[in-house]
């Protein structure tokens, strides 16, 4: 049996956690730690973490490699190390890594080459070229990482879970606090508008409904407070508030040049309609209108909501087929995970 050792967040509602659990369907033995649990003690407070961040955990390289040492200890012959984001890891943690004598790959769906994230991926950055594969999500990710060194990277789309995100079979078991008109599920960031974007929609007398974090942040807090409806959402709760809303809102991070999201495969996947901003990406992965909708701006978006609101039949319909089109697309993290290891030369241990 092929072992992995996946290098990954290990919270059971995390997108990592959700991978690591796609190699084992796919029948892979795979050992999940968490690298953060190795400084947690130095990111405590918000300043320190602050600091690490945008120094690209530098200071803390030292104690990585003794977790890595530990690591080592292990008997276990692996026959690839799969480190999800890879922040922590500059140049000497790799070399370690590398002690396994197998494939180190990197899977990283940030920016970690773009500017969005300050100092958080410059230690990283200075080890890309150790990676025997280097997994991204957009093209100038791609073409950067060739330009920083690294032996062979290649690009993915981003991917929603087959178990995870399962729509729910009968529609009518979704409790009524996760039914909505139209629903946003995700954090508020600064600079990207998003909070200007939903007080538009409101003045246009739209229901909105709103989940996710640091929302009380966003200056327009007291404007969209009676539309918050909670904290990030995970598991079955997250599947519910979208396959219970009538249009899921997708919101693209201009900070972090994205052209699509992880929330774009997951919509329409778990029974969402997918209303989001129209981007090259997008319109390649659905016809516009058909399989989902796409808008240019609030104003835009607010008409699409109106006329999709006030017909059940055409909102359903696109529904419908934006669920088959992201099956058709291979979007679900078996068939990326399978897409990965198609690219690394694995040697299965014989135990």
């Amino acid at each position: 049996m092929i072992q992995i050792l996946y290098l990954g967040d290990n919270d059971p509602f995390s997108t990592s956690a959700h991978r690591a659990t796609a190699l084992r369907r796919l029948g892979y033995h795979v050992r999940i730690v968490n690298p953060f649990d190795a400084v947690k003690r130095s990111l405590q407070s918000n300043v320190l973490n602050y600091i690490h961040y945008r120094t690209g955990y530098r200071a803390l390289q030292a104690q990585l490699k003794k977790w890595i040492r530990r690591l080592l200890e292990d008997t276990t012959r692996y026959d690839i190390v799969w480190v999800d984001s890879g922040e922590l890891f500059g140049v000497s943690c790799l070399s370690l890594l590398k002690s396994f004598k197998c494939p180190v790959i990197l899977y990283n769906i940030d920016d970690p080459t773009g500017r969005r994230d300050k100092g958080r991926f410059k230690t990283l950055l200075k080890a890309i070229r150790h990676y025997d594969l280097v997994v991204v999500v957009r093209k100038e990710t791609e073409r950067e990482c060739k330009l920083l060194g690294a032996k062979k990277v290649i690009r993915v789309y981003r991917s929603y879970d087959e178990i995870e995100h399962r729509p729910f079979d009968n529609p009518a078991d979704i409790p009524a606090k996760y039914r909505s008109d139209v629903t946003f599920i995700g954090t508020w960031m600064k600079n990207e508008n998003r909070d200007r974007f939903l007080c538009t929609l409101i003045e246009q007398d739209i229901s909105v409904s709103i989940w996710g974090n640091r929302w009380p942040k966003s200056p327009y807090w007291e404007r969209l407070k009676p539309y918050y409806r909670g904290a990030a959402l995970g598991g079955r709760d997250y599947v519910a508030a979208i396959q219970g809303a009538k249009i899921c809102l997708g919101f693209v991070s201009k900070g972090n040049r994205d052209q699509h999201t992880t929330r774009s495969a997951e919509i329409p996947y778990a029974g969402g309609l997918l209303c989001a901003e129209r981007t090259p990406e997008h319109v390649a992965m659905y016809f516009p209108g058909k399989e989902a909708v796409f808008w240019s701006d609030a104003q835009d978006c607010a008409l699409i909501c109106k006329h999709l609101l006030r017909n059940d039949t055409l909102r359903e319909r696109i529904k419908q087929a934006g669920a088959e089109k992201v099956r058709k697309l291979g979007l679900g993290n078996e068939m990326i995970c399978k897409e990965i290891l198609s690219h690394v030369d694995l040697q299965p241990v014989l135990l």
